[in-house]
């Protein structure tokens, strides 16, 4: 895939590893397309992207609510052309306690991390489906593979998405549409500074965009990264319940740290 004056729209572009992939995309000649809750976030990334002689638009939306983002894409899309690429990277995290089980905010973790997807690719395979072509994709995580005892709001939310991309691969498989699967491992971003945990092989963002459009381009079906945490999860997938309770119970116990400013709305 070359990325040259090709249209890639990229949700949650006003932080973390949306805002490095839309910098990373726009280096590569792409028109990039910006989305997020945050608009003056947003207008400083186009203004930067302008004044390295790239092409940027920005359109404000919650990925949680499908006439916002649908209104947004479409706004975008005006602007920019045909969409030939979407990273659907909108999403936060929140751990999941028991005392309370805080069912309101695993509720909206749920519509920002699935139904903000779906809601973005509602927005754009119409057209794709009409012209033959076009790349669908969405950051996961790799812990979607596993259900983690703190996070299984989260981990939930990321394993529904990858069925769902799996699905939609197979029966687009004829179409021109290709589609791919993100799952990063421990990312360095204002919404994992929150973690009370060790992360390991924590990865800078702006590397990870590098790794994300390498595989984008290569149009992978599921990219893992790095290898290690990939590694460590599936080992996981093995362990005995007992071992890993043992293991996490202090995390679990007492939570992540309090969480700073906007980081659980990404």
């Amino acid at each position: 895939m070359a990325f040259d004056y090709q249209v890639a729209i990229v949700t949650g572009a006003s932080s973390g590893i949306g805002w490095a992939l839309a910098k990373e995309l726009a280096s590569r000649k792409c028109k990039v397309g910006l989305l997020a809750r945050r608009g003056d976030r947003l207008a400083a990334l186009a203004e930067e992207i302008r004044l390295s002689g790239g092409e940027a638009a920005f359109a404000v939306a919650d990925v949680s609510n499908r006439a916002q983002t649908l209104d947004a894409m479409a706004a975008v899309r005006r602007e920019l052309g045909p969409v030939d690429l979407l990273i659907a990277n909108s999403g936060i995290g929140t751990h999941t306690p028991l005392k309370p089980l805080d069912t309101e905010r695993v509720e909206y973790m749920m519509r920002v991390n699935i139904f903000g997807v779906i809601y973005a690719i509602e927005a754009v395979l119409p057209e794709m489906l009409e012209r033959g072509k076009g790349h669908l994709s969405a950051i996961s995580s790799l812990g979607s593979y596993k259900g983690f005892p703190g996070e299984s709001g989260y981990c939930a939310s990321k394993a529904a998405i990858n069925v769902y991309l799996e699905g939609l691969r197979i029966q687009l498989r004829s179409k021109g549409i290709a589609v791919t699967t993100i799952c990063p491992g421990f990312i360095r971003t204002a919404m994992t500074e929150a973690h009370a945990f060790h992360m390991p092989w924590a990865m800078e963002a702006d590397k990870a965009a590098r790794k994300i459009v390498r595989a984008l381009k290569r149009r992978k079906k599921v990219y893992n990264f790095p290898w290690q945490t990939t590694w460590l999860t599936k080992f996981t997938c093995w362990v005995p319940d007992w071992l890993l309770a043992r293991t996490l119970n202090p995390y679990v116990v007492e939570g992540p740290k309090p969480e700073k400013g906007s980081a659980f709305k990404k």
